[in-house]
């Protein structure tokens, strides 16, 4: 066997090939990133191929990963990409060479310690690649938009939130800065606002149209407070569901896990670790947001009942948080089960029928000290009127006493 470990750059790669049961030193090579290279490389593997050798390849994940792995396992080549934040020893080596990190990889790869990652795949890397463009679209208006607004700050007028959100709004900005001579210079911006808006349009439709049928986006759209570009985000981010054996390690995956750090009988609980990938973590927390303003529709859940306790106890950020890894729970749920949201499960049914029974009991309740109410004050008009009454006949006996003389 043939173990080779592959330090990967854009423009060259360094091998260094380590003979398994062999007592020989390593060997390095040295090629370029581009077809003469790849084929020189896979010339020399198709030697030690045809001598009966089995060839494993051991390379780390950096941006032309997947085109050498593609083109490896062609070849037939076994080829396992490296998690490089557990990779430490490479990463922190006080040696850091290309050869040596070529040699490292190639004896760990011999006695199978490699961290290996999984690539995602081509759909989901195309879903990934279009949202980071649509971000950043949207990150630049957001930042044009600012710049207008200082204009408008400038000039002492005063505009409502969401002033340069329509067209209508932008066209009254720009008359209004048009009598203030500075016209000139928010017109061009407008004008890469409404582009950039008809670019971020096209990616959301061609988003669409990659998610055509596409079941876990169906089922994540389902979730209440979760829109299109949480369902696209976290499509593209999760890949395939059943990479996660449990619900903890999805969390984990997402960055939403905390950190445990456990020493003798010294245990730490820390923040959560962010390890996984910003626009995942995100997304989840997205979902929480529109929750919360649904307070209508989420109002009996015990999930948002749970993060209004916490909030009060510490916080709006963590109790955020903690709701965000209950909803990553349920996705997996969700997603592992094949199944829909149940508006259902968010309602505790013992404690639902409880609190129908108090409410029923108190508005029984409540009835019954209005009846005795109305009957008290009908009781009490009663009295009264025959009062009056009686007080109207004696003021007429006493009328007739005083004219008799």
């Amino acid at each position: 066997m043939v173990n080779v470990g592959i330090d990967l750059h854009k423009t060259q790669f360094t091998i260094c090939v380590r003979w398994f049961g062999v007592e020989k030193e390593n060997e390095f090579f040295k090629y370029p990133t581009t077809e003469e290279g790849y084929t020189a490389f896979l010339k020399r593997v198709s030697i030690w191929q045809e001598c009966g050798e089995v060839v494993r390849v051991g390379v780390e994940s950096t941006g032309n990963t997947r085109y050498f792995k593609e083109r490896m396992e062609a070849a037939g080549i076994e080829v396992k990409v490296i998690n490089t934040l557990k990779m430490k020893v490479v990463n922190e080596s006080v040696k850091k060479t290309d050869k040596h990190d070529a040699a490292t990889i190639a004896e760990f790869l011999e006695k199978d310690m490699l961290p290996e990652c999984q690539l995602c795949s081509r759909e989901s890397e195309q879903l990934r690649r279009l949202l980071k463009v649509r971000t950043t679209l949207v990150r630049s208006i957001v930042v044009i938009k600012n710049q207008i607004h200082a204009l408008l700050t400038a000039e002492g007028i005063e505009r409502a939130k969401g002033t340069l959100q329509s067209k209508k709004g932008r066209k009254q900005a720009l008359d209004t800065l048009n009598q203030c001579t500075n016209g000139l210079v928010v017109q061009p911006l407008l004008e890469t606002i409404d582009q950039l808006g008809e670019n971020v349009k096209r990616i959301e439709k061609q988003l669409r149209e990659l998610t055509v049928g596409d079941r876990v986006v169906e089922l994540l759209l389902t979730i209440p407070g979760c829109g299109e570009i949480c369902a696209w985000t976290i499509r593209a981010y999760l890949d395939d569901i059943n990479r996660f054996s449990s619900a903890k390690k999805f969390c984990s995956f997402a960055g939403l896990a905390p950190w445990v750090q456990n020493s003798n009988e010294i245990i730490h609980h820390g923040r959560i670790t962010k390890r996984g990938p910003q626009e995942l973590r995100t997304a989840i927390v997205q979902i929480v947001m529109g929750l919360r303003r649904m307070k209508a529709k989420t109002l009996t859940w015990r999930l948002m009942q749970r993060y209004e306790m916490m909030k009060a106890a510490k916080g709006s950020g963590k109790s955020i948080i903690a709701t965000a890894r209950k909803i990553a729970v349920i996705i997996w749920r969700m997603l592992s089960a094949d199944a829909a949201f149940d508006l259902e499960k968010m309602v505790d049914q013992k404690l639902a029928k409880k609190s129908e029974s108090m409410s029923k009991r108190a508005r029984a309740e409540d009835n019954e000290i209005i009846e005795e109410r109305a009957i008290s004050l009908l009781t009490k008009n009663e009295t009264m009127l025959t009062v009056d009454k009686k007080s109207k006949k004696t003021g007429v006996a006493r009328e007739k006493l005083l004219k008799a003389g």
